[in-house]
């Protein structure tokens, strides 16, 4: 299965346990071998697509801070 083709009318949507209760969430769902994450404030748009490669290599940047917060 091509990740442009994930079906997500099933998909069970998590919030991360860090999260707080400001709507400022973004949730995920594993769907097979893919993971989609959204922005819990416009659930109806498009999210994004992972294959496990592409997920696992957002997590390493991610605990090595290659993404820091946008400046306020």
């Amino acid at each position: 299965m091509d990740k442009y083709d994930v079906d997500l009318a099933g998909a069970e949507w998590r919030t991360s346990r860090k999260s707080q209760n400001n709507g400022g969430c973004v949730e995920y769902a594993q769907v097979g071998a893919f993971v989609a994450i959204r922005d819990s404030r416009n659930p109806d748009r498009e999210p994004l697509i992972f294959d496990a490669n592409e997920w696992d290599c957002f997590l390493d940047g991610a605990a090595k801070g290659e993404f820091p917060a946008p400046a306020v």
